[in-house]
């Protein structure tokens, strides 16, 4: 069974492909959207080109709606951001193919109004069809309030903190989840 595209009255979604590349570099050339993905360094052409793309290609399956889904308003049409839908641990474990991570990344001119919690809500409602999915989780650096809010607004509770280690050092971040 194909997972349909949510519906809500003020956005669309579609899942993301190769060739959805400029919208991608664009979204991370904002120093404050990428704050606390990686220190608030814009991403380069060839990072989105030779890393980004592959990895998104990786995990993407249409038919379960694993992919970054694009964003857009519909009285606009206008590019706002993805989120981000596939198996827990898919690049650093074994993949939890009951467990589906969910993350956001939305420009900063649109914080604030609720398009996040909007846009990750359709999308945790759309993953209950699936019988095989039993939790959904989403991670953050601790100090991301805005993100842990709108895990909380989902209905996620906290699980545990944890060290997150990337090439720039060790971040305290948080693990948050929700059983379906």
């Amino acid at each position: 069974m194909k997972m349909n595209a949510p519906v809500t009255t003020r956005l669309n979604f579609k899942l993301m492909n190769e060739h959805d590349w400029p919208l991608l570099h664009e979204l991370d050339q904002d120093p404050a959207v990428m704050k606390y993905i990686n220190r608030g360094v814009p991403s380069s052409l060839k990072q989105i080109k030779e890393i980004g793309l592959p990895r998104m290609l990786a995990y993407k399956n249409t038919n379960k709606g694993w992919g970054l889904w694009k964003i857009t308003l519909k009285k606009e049409g206008s590019f706002i951001g993805w989120v981000l839908i596939r198996p827990m641990h898919f690049f650093t474990q074994t993949p939890d193919f009951s467990n589906i991570e969910i993350g956001w990344r939305f420009k900063q001119s649109i914080w604030g109004h609720g398009y996040a919690t909007e846009a990750a809500s359709a999308l945790c409602n759309a993953l209950k069809m699936q019988p095989e999915i039993k939790t959904l989780s989403a991670m953050a650096l601790a100090d991301n309030k805005a993100s842990i809010s709108v895990m909380q607004k989902l209905g996620f509770t906290w699980v545990k903190n944890y060290i997150h280690t990337d090439e720039q050092g060790d971040l305290d971040a948080v693990l948050y989840a929700k059983a379906l």
